[in-house]
């Protein structure tokens, strides 16, 4: 049977030659925001890309925006994020989502975050 350390082995304060704790490992979440025409085939077109790599995005959140008047087109604003991308595929997929037909912009970013 495994010994347990005591209570008191947690909250010694004699121990002032103990290591300090690792810092936690940050993880880099790449994230997409792509403007593009308010279409239904859009969307999975843009999930395509990811999908052919085996990436499932982490977050995925998308809206329509702008004008309801007849004849002014509507825009789809998606914003994908998806852990563990290196900055390489990321920036193809970026530049591979920029010739998706009705795709008007994608804008880049990373942030890091700790696991």
């Amino acid at each position: 049977m495994a010994a347990h350390p005591s209570f008191s082995e947690f909250f010694d304060s004699d121990r002032s030659s103990a290591a300090p704790a690792p810092l936690a490992a940050a993880e880099t979440v790449y994230c997409f925001s792509i403007l593009a025409e308010a279409e239904p085939g859009v969307m999975p077109r843009v999930l395509e890309l990811f999908a052919k790599r085996g990436l499932t995005p982490t977050r995925w959140h998308s809206d329509v925006t702008g004008p309801k008047k007849p004849g002014e087109g509507r825009e789809l604003a998606i914003d994908v994020q998806v852990n563990g991308l290196d900055v390489a595929t990321g920036d193809y997929i970026a530049r591979c989502l920029r010739q998706v037909y009705q795709v008007e912009t994608v804008l880049t970013s990373q942030k890091h975050v700790a696991r």
